[in-house]
């Protein structure tokens, strides 16, 4: 029989959430008010699924971030009270994960604390960011304006990082079915071949011998190559998170073609977004940039950030040690310059941010444009070499018939 999540008022006022099990939510909501209840909420339980389960090691994504922001900012201003908004957010989220931080938060509610506060005890979830901009709509009584910001913002993020990861995708599936292929004829097929040439006792060319070996390598030897391909990524990991790694790791990044300009791009729009929209809602610059610093995923950019804020800390403007560093371009000093001189740094910032992202995404649409020819000139490099290694002993053997 279905669950329903309820919030209800007795007579006395007092508000009670529970679970109620009924044959359909008609039958949920009679059942309450045969109690004598007033029913405020009445949401089906849903019941875990192997999806579900999965997507509790998963996290939780920037859709499902949107929409709890979006929707709580709709009932914080619709003047909902707090534990009972997220009662019955609870209820309509399907990831595990945010379900469980959600109860946390709604438990901390009704004991005193602060949403901020509550936040903040589930950083896998919530960034420095969105922390500290809750605590900043709390002291100023517009937190569903904040919220309403953070949503557009996580909706931002997710779209900007679909279009991305989405430019990768066709040359990822190409890759992975040659691979695929490469494995089947190097594993099932050559070596059958390589019977009927040892059995005939014919002269193999180079090409063939070449393919026949790393047939037997695979066939013989994949816990050899099992081992060193694990070896690899283990040590790869433990030099991708050493301090020295992620130097020479960020370094290397921008120096590739198109995908360094990418990934520059990425970290301005980034940059830009995150501390227009902290100034944007009062936060000192001292601190925005120092919450900036954390958000950044590239060291360089990292320790940029935090150089530009111990230099504006000691009243030095922010457009000077933006234009002294060489990761930031020259159009971002003279822009924050402006809007230093004109007091509205957040609209000149926000306008930046968009002009990155619009340059990442015309990067990622030339890059597919580019990645495109690669890929047939690749697919007819491995066609001819099995061609080649495989078609050409048996044309041997037949002009010699």
């Amino acid at each position: 029989m279905p669950a329903y999540a309820y919030v209800v008022k007795t007579q006395k006022g007092e508000e009670l959430t529970g679970l109620v099990e009924a044959a359909d939510i008609d039958s949920a909501r009679e059942l309450l008010r045969e109690k004598q209840y007033v029913v405020i909420s009445l949401v089906e339980k849903k019941k875990a699924s192997l999806l579900s389960v999965i997507t509790r090691f998963r996290g939780v994504s920037l859709e499902t971030k949107g929409l709890f922001t979006r929707q709580l900012a709709s009932m914080v201003a619709a003047g909902v009270p707090l534990p009972n908004a997220l009662e019955i957010l609870r209820d309509q989220i399907d990831n595990p994960r945010m379900m469980e931080a959600i109860g946390g938060m709604i438990r901390d509610l009704q004991g005193g604390m602060s949403l901020s506060k509550s936040l903040g005890k589930y950083p896998d979830i919530f960034s420095r960011v969105y922390i500290t901009l809750v605590e900043a709509g709390e002291a100023s009584g517009k937190l569903e304006d904040i919220l309403l910001n953070l949503a557009e913002k996580l909706e931002k993020d997710r779209s900007f990082n679909s279009k991305t990861r989405g430019a990768f995708i066709y040359p990822a599936v190409i890759v992975t079915a040659m691979i695929g292929v490469f494995v089947i004829m190097v594993v099932f097929v050559i070596p059958r071949l390589s019977a009927m040439y040892e059995s005939i006792g014919a002269e193999l060319p180079l090409p063939t011998k070449i393919m026949m070996g790393i047939s037997n390598a695979l066939v013989r030897g994949w816990w050899a190559i099992i081992i060193a391909v694990g070896a690899a990524v283990y040590f790869s990991r433990r030099f991708a998170i050493s301090e020295y790694g992620k130097y020479r790791l960020a370094e290397i990044t921008f120096k590739l073609p198109i995908f360094g300009k990418l990934n520059k791009e990425v970290q301005l729009a980034s940059f830009c977004r995150t501390l227009a929209l902290l100034v944007g809602r009062g936060v000192p610059i001292t601190q925005s940039l120092d919450i900036v610093s954390e958000a950044m995923t590239n060291v360089l950019y990292r320790d940029a950030v935090r150089d530009a804020a111990k230099q504006v800390e000691r009243g030095i403007p922010l457009s000077v040690p933006l234009k002294a560093s060489p990761n930031f371009p020259p159009i971002l000093s003279q822009m924050v310059k402006v809007g230093e001189e004109t007091g509205r740094m957040d609209d000149v910032l926000g306008k930046l941010a968009v002009f990155f992202e619009n340059e990442a995404e015309q990067t990622v649409r030339n890059l597919s444009s580019a990645i495109e020819p690669l890929i047939i000139i690749f697919l007819g490099v491995v066609i001819g070499i099995f061609v080649i290694s495989i078609i050409t002993p048996i044309y041997q053997l037949t002009s010699q018939l």
